[in-house]
């Protein structure tokens, strides 16, 4: 089916899933053409069927606040290509959550797992639960509630969950616990879990982690290095504050951080204390602009984005389309050259129209950010082996997984200059077609 016909058809199905819309345009416009040179995978449906979820699961989550009054959400999960493996992705709990955010999120997943190269499907569930501002007790009663019915739809080797927006290591502890207690089994069915019962070092650090790993590989293949470069990050959570930890680590300058409400800027470059104080405000449930009464030559731009600050290199890590045309714009215009998303699709459409057409090298976040779950996929590994690898020997597994990626990125991206969207697309999209080819019409 022409790639024309098909988006006709998924807008037709699904008019209101504009985040699935975008993500799957995407895809289909970065690897139309250069899959004309493998004809093999190129019939059967394939590219439909992958468009389209094995399984959506939706139920309803009643759960009782401390004051002992009852509440209903929504939990779903996206079960999208199990190809390769069994369902692998994060729980995301947040009033945004519906099932256009969770299919964009499990189709990113399905590639971005397949370009780790390790055997895992795609999956997103969540629920549009918030938890912020409830207590330890009715976060926990509510993973309960939630799970009472989930966990007739994962394990180990069917759909093995993780963490993401609003699910921590806390959430996944409840999530597990209930999960082992009506399962009556204890198995790597769940990803992120703590040290204490199963889980891996170098969990919480991978993604950012991984961010700047396949940046500096993206550096070296043009003869640079991220030593003395001036970077832009957005975000404060997990990810954008391990990214920025690494980052220093290499000699880098990071000049911004954000969150919802603003960003903060530091023209001489943000340091470890900076960072240490942003993991207090940020776990302590505060806003980024406290970072600015708390040091000198901190400066707070109240309800703005980082990206009119002058750097050569962006890391957008906060959410999906947080960048858009106009910030593009201002990128390219200030000599951005390279960017590198640490988030799932934060840039929209047009603005990656922009950067690319502006000549900033584009790392898409479904090859960038997939240090997360490629330590998750070491998770499994140890689970069932019965065993715990030391933090060396999982960052070193890391940085393997990351520069696998990236060479497959430039295997896939063009000869003369890599493409990095168009080789990841390609690269992914490959490895799980030529799965599904292999076991028939599914």
């Amino acid at each position: 089916m022409e790639t024309k016909t098909l988006l006709k058809r998924i807008k037709e199905r699904d008019p209101h899933h504009e985040y699935f819309q975008q993500a799957a345009g995407s895809l289909l416009k970065s690897i139309s053409r250069p899959l004309r040179n493998y004809p093999d995978l190129n019939d059967s449906a394939l590219m439909e069927r992958l468009l389209e979820p094995e399984r959506v699961i939706t139920f309803r989550v009643p759960w009782i606040d401390d004051q002992g009054r009852a509440h209903v959400n929504r939990g779903f999960r996206v079960q999208m290509n199990g190809a390769l493996g069994p369902y692998k992705g994060g729980l995301r709990f947040h009033p945004s959550v519906n099932l256009d955010v969770l299919s964009f999120l499990a189709l990113e997943q399905t590639v971005k797992n397949a370009l780790t190269g390790l055997p895992l499907g795609g999956g997103k569930g969540g629920s549009d639960f918030d938890p912020k501002g409830r207590s330890d007790d009715e976060i926990m009663l509510f993973c309960q509630a939630f799970m009472a019915e989930f966990h007739h739809h994962m394990g180990a080797d069917t759909d093995v969950p993780a963490g993401d927006m609003g699910v921590g290591p806390r959430e996944i502890g409840y999530l597990f616990g209930m999960y082992r207690k009506l399962g009556r089994r204890h198995d790597g069915g769940f990803t992120g879990k703590q040290l204490a019962f199963g889980g891996s070092l170098m969990r919480v650090e991978a993604t950012g982690y991984g961010v700047i790993y396949f940046l500096e590989h993206m550096l070296a293949n043009q003869g640079e290095k991220l030593d003395g470069k001036t970077v832009a990050i957005s975000g404060a959570g997990n990810v954008a504050r391990h990214a920025l930890a690494k980052a220093l680590d290499s000699g880098a300058r990071v000049v911004t951080l954000s969150d919802s409400q603003g960003f903060v800027e530091v023209s001489k470059g943000l340091t470890a204390k900076h960072l240490e104080a942003v993991a207090e405000i940020k776990n302590g449930g505060g806003r980024l602009g406290e970072l600015a009464d708390r040091f000198s030559g901190v400066r707070y731009h109240k309800g703005k984005r980082p990206w009119g600050v002058r750097c050569d290199i962006a890391l957008p890590c906060a959410t999906q389309n947080e960048l858009g045309e106009k910030d593009a714009d201002a990128l390219v215009d200030n000599g951005c050259q390279w960017l590198v998303e640490g988030a799932n699709m934060p840039c929209s459409a047009a603005a990656v129209k922009r950067l690319r057409d502006g000549g900033v090298v584009f790392g898409p976040g479904k090859a960038a950010n997939a240090g997360g779950v490629a330590v998750s996929g070491l998770e499994m590994s140890q689970n069932s082996r019965r065993e715990s690898w030391s933090a060396g020997e999982v960052d070193q597994r890391l940085r393997e997984i990351m520069e696998r990626i990236h060479r497959r990125c430039v295997d896939h991206g063009g000869q003369r200059k890599t493409d990095y969207l168009v080789g990841a697309d390609l690269a992914g999209y490959l490895r799980v077609a030529e799965a599904m080819a292999g076991q028939g019409v599914l």
